[in-house]
């Protein structure tokens, strides 16, 4: 059986002084490494440009964490300075709200 030459790129050795075939293959690997090394520069910039906008938006929810933190704390002191007084009634008139309105959602959904 025959290999296929598919792929294979023949390039016939120069005839011309060795030197100016290094010179000139330097030349185009040059050309190739400066284009390699704009494109990770490219890249290194817009990497850079992601990390500071990452870094903003954590910012942005680090102070929107302490701001809800915080007035959930307000919130808890009230309510347990609420629960503390001698206000006990409060929680009873919340419960018999609580059965009036599933009373009435109970008779609203059976006569529909």
């Amino acid at each position: 059986m025959r290999r296929s030459r598919e792929g294979y790129q023949y390039q016939p050795v120069p005839r011309g002084p060795p030197e100016d075939f290094l010179e000139r293959e330097n030349e185009r690997m040059a050309e190739e490494l400066s284009g390699k090394i704009g494109t990770l520069k490219d890249i290194s910039i817009q990497l850079g440009d992601e990390v500071r906008y990452q870094e903003k938006l954590l910012r942005g929810l680090d102070d929107d964490v302490d701001r809800s933190s915080g007035f959930l704390g307000k919130t808890m002191g009230r309510v347990l300075k609420l629960g503390k007084g001698k206000h006990n009634y409060y929680i009873f008139y919340l419960f018999l709200f609580a059965i009036f309105v599933f009373f009435l959602l109970y008779i609203v959904l059976k006569f529909r």
